[in-house]
């Protein structure tokens, strides 16, 4: 097991491989070698502590995958700060959350991302950041906000230029700086990761630095990776996915990192191609986005032999498409959550095809598990679902000022119940077959249904709404808002879906919007929320079924021209 800060891992692997490449963007003339990288991240640390950023403090990033977010986080790791990551789709709800929550001092942002103005969002909550003094903001609304960060070429009135970092960081002495490296504890909090709850709250995770190290450490060893190993990170580094799958097992194994701001296809195939990755990671809709893209014949996958799959079930024709086509015939596939570091469970490069096809693979080393029945608590058998529980050195600290959720999610013996049915096979395999909780995952974004529904709530139209996930073939599941009317009131699909775009992140918008008299319901009067998904579920594929009747239709009536184009949604006729 690694025994040490995460800040003390980049400068072991910076004077072991110090002219090896750390980073590379493929889009932008940013790389770094080991101890290039280190150097700036020492720099940007300094500058931390210069605007008064002490340990334990908290400093939010909310930004794409841009070179400051990995700076940022390894700056605040060696001086003991807690790293905040923020949903780059969060809007002015989830965020006013979040600051608010979490106590964050220091908020580190670029101007947006996809139409979401970042700039506005954060002068509409503050509406003083433009006439204060950079680090000396004063709202009520967020008392220990002090300082914006702001990553970008313009000048944000109100806000710290973040290379200003480097030169305020100047003032700091070295022997004070590397004191404070010094006292730092692997047991310390590094970062919190915001999740949804079933309360329709938002839970900071509490993960520490030998959390995330030691769980990028086996990830990394279930790959093979090596210091001649180069990662391309598709996916956010917000999410443990990009954080710990990705940047800790990189920096744990001195693997070359190579990241892409934000998930394009041509991007990320440019970047394998370009930069000979070896790994690249994704949920399923990325690989599919590549697979099936009018150019993925013109580059060369010739290097790629590994990565992961991850983030919602993995369908096997995906899984041997990638391998055949792709050359990852060493893919892998993690299982876990959040509040476990994330992995529990993983395939190896070398573990049998089918296994690594049809399961989630063994426990991690030193990861315990147990799969137990959720009504009486007692441990399984082989072959027979029930919850999974894990514990471990994996397993988070707890929910940020959240100790009654805290104690929710892990009972008096550490063991973290996942809400997730799963069974183990006689040779330590484990499958997924369901879930307990009502989280809804579309394409590998865990959304929580609650959430969503005590926002509907206010709306004044709305009586009652039950959020469901319905099956989809290119996401796993999309959103279903059942929505019972107010009398007399009046909402199109249309309506509900503008309601909640203008408020919270894209991926939280219902698909299908069904509006209905009453809800099927138990004898107490709890809503039947599984009969629910089971007529959605209908519905959905009767859907489905009538859109591919009519598109034979046209295809029948027009069978007798020369030319034409078939698409998923439509059909060109020349």
């Amino acid at each position: 097991m690694i025994n040490c800060t995460v800040g003390s891992m980049l400068d072991s692997v910076a004077e072991k491989f110090s002219d090896r490449e750390a980073v590379k963007y493929n889009d932008r003339p940013y790389c770094r070698t080991w101890s290039e990288f280190r150097d700036e991240c020492d720099r940007a640390a300094k500058g931390l502590l210069a605007i008064g950023i002490k340990k334990g403090d908290h400093v939010a990033i909310w930004a794409t995958n841009v070179p400051e977010w990995l700076i940022t986080l390894f700056a605040a790791a060696k001086i003991g700060a807690v790293l905040v990551t923020v949903n780059t789709n969060y809007k002015k709800v989830e965020l006013e959350y979040l600051l608010q929550q979490s106590d964050t001092k220091v908020l580190v942002m670029i101007g947006g991302f996809k139409g979401n103005d970042y700039i506005q969002t954060i002068n509409g909550l503050c509406p003083t950041l433009k006439t204060s003094k950079p680090g000396h903001l004063s709202e009520p609304d967020f008392p220990f906000l002090k300082t914006v960060i702001y990553v970008g070429e313009e000048i944000v009135p109100g806000t710290l230029p973040f290379n200003d970092l480097y030169r305020l960081g100047e003032s700091i002495d070295d022997i004070e700086y590397h004191k404070i490296e010094e006292s730092l504890d692997p047991q310390d909090v590094i970062n919190m990761q915001y999740t949804s709850g079933t309360t329709g709250f938002p839970k900071g995770v509490m993960l520490t630095h030998y959390n995330i190290l030691n769980n990028g450490k086996g990830i990394g060893d279930c790959m093979k990776f090596t210091e001649n190993d180069k990662l391309c990170i598709t996916v956010p580094l917000f999410h443990c996915f990009g954080l710990v799958l990705g940047v800790m097992a990189c920096l744990t194994h001195a693997t070359s990192i190579v990241p892409v701001e934000y998930f394009r296809p041509t991007l990320v195939m440019k970047a394998i191609d370009e930069e000979k990755c070896t790994a690249v990671h994704g949920v399923p809709t990325m690989f599919i986005a590549m697979l099936e893209h009018q150019d993925f014949p013109k580059y060369n996958f010739s290097t790629l032999r590994t990565g992961i799959m991850a983030g919602s079930p993995c369908p096997e024709k995906v899984m041997r498409r990638v391998m055949d086509e792709m050359g990852m015939h060493e893919i892998t596939i993690t299982y876990g959550e959040t509040e476990a570091s994330p992995a529990c469970t993983m395939t190896k490069t070398d573990d049998p095809l089918e296994a690594r096809i049809s399961t989630v693979g063994k426990l991690m080393p030193y990861v315990e598990g147990k799969i137990i029945d959720p009504e009486t608590g007692k441990t399984q058998p082989l072959n027979v679902p029930g919850e999974f529980c894990a514990r471990g050195y994996n397993i988070m600290k707890g929910y940020y000022k959240m100790p009654e959720e805290t104690a929710k999610a892990i009972d008096s013996d550490g063991w973290l119940h996942s809400g997730d049915i799963v069974a183990v096979d006689g040779n330590g395999y484990y499958r997924i077959t369901g879930r307990i909780k009502d989280m809804i995952i579309r394409g590998g974004e865990n959304i929580y249904p609650k959430e969503i529904e005590e926002f509907l709530y206010t709306n004044p139209a709305i009586q009652d709404v039950q959020v469901i996930g319905v099956p989809s073939e290119e996401y796993g599941e999309e959103i279903m808002a059942c929505v019972i009317l107010k009398k007399g009131a009046h909402l199109t699909e249309d309506e509900v879906r503008d309601f909640v775009g203008a408020n919270l992140a894209r991926h939280k918008i219902p698909k299908y919007v069904k509006f209905m008299d009453s809800f099927p319901i138990t004898a107490s009067g709890k809503i039947k929320k599984y009969k629910l998904r089971e007529m959605a579920a209908k519905e959905v594929a009767a859907l489905g079924e009538e859109e591919v009747h009519k598109k034979n239709k046209i295809i029948k009536k027009f069978s007798s021209r020369r030319h034409c184009i078939y698409g998923k949604n439509f059909i060109i006729v020349q």
